[in-house]
C-alpha cells in the first residue's frame, strides 16, 4: 500500500544546540554543564556535554549530511548560555551571533527549512544559583529578553520558531522525578514551575508578535512531549485515573498553548491539595491572548494508567501519583534500551484529538525515534549500519499518523529523533537515535541504512 502524504509535508529530524555543539567558545554554563563538571559519574560512560557531536566546528558537512539523506526541514535550538553575555540586559556574545548566523545561513542555501527552538533543557546555572531558575517570575521575564534578542537578530532567516522543547519534563526531572539538575522531589514547587514554564512561552510568544519576523508572516509555536494515557480498563476508578494522568502529564501545557486556559478540573484539584500554583490576573491575561500558531508532538510512548491499588503515601510531600499508578500491561510490545511501550497506534490517536478538541490546528510530528544501544553490532561489511529495526518502527508509525491525516487531521510534518546521533543527558551516548552514525573518537560520521530509506521517502513524499 502506498502512503503519500500532502504536499510540501515535511520530512526531517530534530536535534538541540547543547546536544550537538560541544563547548566551544561558550561563556556561560548550563544546568547540565554544570551537573557534568561537578558529578561526571552520573553521566553513562562519564561522557559529557564537551564536544558531542561537534556541530559547531563541523556544521557546514553536517548539514550536507543531512541534505543527502533528504531533509528538507531541521529542528534545532539557539542556547541562551551560548548567544547572551548578558543574561538581564540582552548583551549578545557577537561570535556566539556569527555562528548562529552562519549555521542558519548554511541550512538555508543547502535547501533545508530551518525551525528554531529557544529552550531545550539548557536553562543558565546562574540563574538557578541566583534565582531558582524556572521557580523565579524574574526568570521568566529574562527569557523573555533572550527570546526578543533571538527574533531580531535572526528573524530574516528564521520563519518558524518554538518556545520550549518538552516543557513537562523540565518539571517532571527537576522536581518530580530526578532525573535532571537540581534532582528535588517537591510538588509544589513542580506546580509552580510548571505554571511559570506556561507564563514564559506566552511572554515569547507576545515578544515574538510584537517583533518584525512576527509581523511578517512568521510564526510560532511549542513543541509538547504527550504520552496519551488509556485506562486500564474501563472500570470508573481506571478511567479517572487515566483522566488525571492526561490532565497532568499532557493537557497542562496543551491546554494553555493552545486554548489559553488550564484545565479546570486539575486546577480544583491542585487547588484543594494545597499545590495550586501563584498567578496573577495579568499573568493569566498574557497566557489567554498568547496561543500558538502551531504544534509541536513529540511522541514516544503511551501512558497505561490504572486507579491506585494502595493508598498513597503523603509522608514525602504531593505528587501527581496521589491519583493514578503506572499499569504495565504484559501484552505491550517493548524497546528493552529504553523501557518504552512501542505503540504506534497513539499516533492516530493523537492526530484525531488534533481535530476534534484542539479546532484542527496545525501540527507536526517533531519528535519520534528508536534508541537502540551496542547499534556497532549491526553494522556491515560496507561499513555501514543496517538498522532495520529502526525503519520497521517509522513505517508502522508514519502509517498510523497518514491514516490520521487522510482522515482529516491537519499535520504537516514529520521529524525523526535525531539527525546524526547525539548526546543525550545522563544517558549520553548509550542509546543511538540518528539516522546518521558518529565516531566519538574520531567524529567520523557515516549514513545509516534508515538514512538512506528517509532519502527515498522524502523524494517520493510517502513510501
Amino acid at each position: 500500500m502506498k502512503h503519500e502524504f500532502p504536499k510540501g509535508f515535511w520530512w526531517g529530524a530534530a536535534t538541540s544546540g547543547p546536544q550537538t555543539e560541544g563547548r566551544f567558545h561558550k561563556l556561560h554554563r548550563n544546568v547540565f554543564d554544570y551537573w557534568y563538571d561537578t558529578e561526571p559519574e552520573a553521566f553513562w560512560d562519564g561522557v559529557g556535554p564537551d564536544v558531542t557531536s561537534n556541530f559547531y566546528n563541523d556544521y557546514v558537512r553536517d548539514i550536507a549530511l543531512m541534505k543527502e539523506i533528504g531533509l528538507n526541514s531541521v529542528r534545532t535550538s539557539i542556547q541562551w548560555t551560548r548567544l547572551l553575555k548578558d543574561f538581564e540586559t540582552g548583551e549578545t556574545d557577537e561570535e556566539a551571533a556569527g555562528f548562529y548566523r552562519a549555521m542558519l545561513e548554511e541550512f538555508i542555501r543547502q535547501g533545508i527549512r530551518p525551525i528554531i527552538n529557544l529552550h531545550h533543557f539548557d536553562l543558565p546555572v546562574e540563574l538557578y544559583d541566583k534565582y531558582g531558575g524556572w521557580e523565579s517570575r524574574h526568570v521568566v521575564e529574562l527569557f523573555a529578553i533572550f527570546a526578543r534578542k533571538c527574533f531580531d537578530l535572526f528573524g530574516d532567516l528564521v520563519k518558524d520558531w518554538v518556545t520550549f522543547n518538552e516543557p513537562m519534563v523540565v518539571a517532571e526531572g527537576e522536581y518530580l522525578y530526578q532525573f535532571h539538575y537540581p534532582n528535588l522531589v517537591d510538588g509544589k514547587k513542580a506546580c509552580q514551575v510548571i505554571y511559570n514554564l506556561n507564563l514564559a512561552s506566552a511572554k515569547a510568544i507576545k515578544a515574538f508578535r510584537d517583533s518584525a519576523c512576527g509581523r511578517q508572516g512568521g510564526r510560532i509555536g511549542i513543541v509538547l512531549n504527550l504520552t496519551p494515557a488509556y485506562p486500564r480498563s474501563d472500570r470508573e476508578e481506571d478511567v479517572r485515573a487515566a483522566e488525571f494522568a492526561e490532565d497532568f502529564k499532557n493537557n497542562l501545557f496543551l491546554e494553555p498553548a493552545l486554548k489559553g486556559r488550564f484545565p479546570e478540573k486539575l486546577v480544583a484539584t491542585l487547588e484543594k491539595d494545597g499545590v495550586l500554583w501563584e498567578s496573577l490576573p495579568k499573568e493569566l491575561e498574557v497566557i489567554r491572548e498568547n496561543t500558538v500558531d502551531f504544534l509541536g508532538v513529540n511522541y514516544y510512548h503511551p501512558f497505561r494508567a490504572k486507579a491506585r491499588d494502595k493508598a498513597f503515601d503523603q509522608s514525602g510531600g504531593w505528587l501527581p501519583e496521589k491519583y493514578f499508578e503506572e499499569y504495565e500491561d504484559p501484552e505491550a510490545r517493548m524497546n528493552p534500551y529504553r523501557g518504552w511501550e512501542i505503540y504506534p497506534r497513539a499516533i492516530y490517536d493523537i492526530a484525531i484529538t488534533m481535530k476534534e478538541k484542539y479546532g484542527n490546528i496545525p501540527w507536526f510530528i517533531s519528535e519520534n525515534g528508536m534508541g537502540v544501544e551496542g547499534e556497532e553490532r549491526f553494522c556491515n561489511q560496507d561499513g555501514f549500519i543496517e538498522d532495520d529495526y529502526r525503519i520497521d518502527f517509522l513505517e508502522e508509525h508514519l502509517a498510523w499518523l497518514h491514516k490520521g491525516i487522510e482522515e482529516g487531521s491537519n499535520c504537516f510534518g514529520y521529524h525523526m529523533w535525531t539527525p546524526i546521533d547525539c548526546w543525550s543527558w545522563k544517558n549520553a551516548y548509550k542509546n543511538r537515535y540518528g539516522f546518521i552514525a558518529v565516531e566519538l573518537a574520531t567524529q567520523k560520521k557515516t549514513i545509516k541504512k534508515s538514512g538512506y530509506w528517509m532519502k527515498k521517502v522524502s523524494e517520493q513524499n510517502g513510501f
